[in-house]
């Protein structure tokens, strides 16, 4: 889940994605790796004392499979605020970009999905998240400056491709906090449906108190309030991706 600007549904879909693919009979590992630790704690986890983390497999060596905590919702790899600052300790090791790729590695025939939450910054971070992830899911958030956002990030993927990971692919581009009712959401879906042509999913995130709420309670909206809008709409794109990936990845 990638998109350098922050708030445009990231986490919100990698934790709904996540319930939605575990109860659809997937294995689904999420890996947070934004310091902030929204991920981990709106799959119920206590972020606070959540050891061994992001942090350990990345700067210490832990095995990521000693990380992994399962939850109703799927298996994930927390995060909290240990990962602050660790980009300064990636740059010192050897194959910096790479040291996510490696760790997640024995864990790939384990799990259907491997569900990686990024920081909105572009960072080492995220290029690490980029170079291990096989494709990016792209939420885009419909507000006016959705499509300056979307051109940055497409010229950084094309970064990537050329130095780190050639295989990268696009996975798709989601609408968030969607509402049809005004002009403004109507406008940017069209603009970025013609500038992204059959890459944007057809299911579009509508804005929902609901999505909202769930993070608080420690769970999915699909858990929350299963009848919900939002749910309705995650498992309607999770649909759309497990068309396109029957098998996973």
């Amino acid at each position: 889940m990638f998109n350098q600007k922050g708030g445009v549904g990231k986490t919100t879909t990698c934790v709904n994605l996540c319930c939605a693919f575990t109860e659809a009979g997937r294995k689904t590992l999420v890996v947070d790796c934004d310091p902030q630790g929204h991920s981990t704690s709106g799959l119920g986890i206590n972020k606070h004392n959540a050891a061994p983390n992001t942090y350990h497999v990345l700067i210490e060596g832990v095995p990521a499979e000693k990380a992994v905590i399962s939850t109703p919702y799927g298996d994930v790899i927390p995060c909290n605020k240990d990962l602050f600052g660790s980009g300064i300790q990636l740059a010192e090791t050897s194959g910096r970009e790479k040291v996510l790729k490696n760790a997640l590695a024995p864990l790939r025939e384990r799990y259907d999905f491997i569900l990686v939450d990024c920081p909105a910054l572009l960072e080492l971070l995220t290029l690490n998240a980029l170079c291990a992830a096989d494709s990016v899911l792209i939420p885009v958030q419909c507000e006016y400056l959705a499509l300056e956002g979307l051109s940055e990030l497409m010229g950084t993927l094309r970064m990537v491709r050329r130095s780190l990971n050639p295989d990268l692919a696009v996975e798709g581009v989601v609408l968030t906090m969607y509402d049809g009712r005004t002009n403004l959401s109507l406008q940017v879906a069209n603009a970025v449906k013609k500038h992204m042509k059959q890459a944007v999913f057809k299911t579009a995130i509508p804005r929902n108190v609901r999505l909202s709420e769930a993070p608080s309670h420690g769970m999915p909206v699909l858990r929350y309030d299963p009848s919900s809008r939002g749910a309705y709409a995650y498992r309607q794109l999770a649909e759309e991706i497990l068309a396109q990936n029957p098998k996973g990845r």
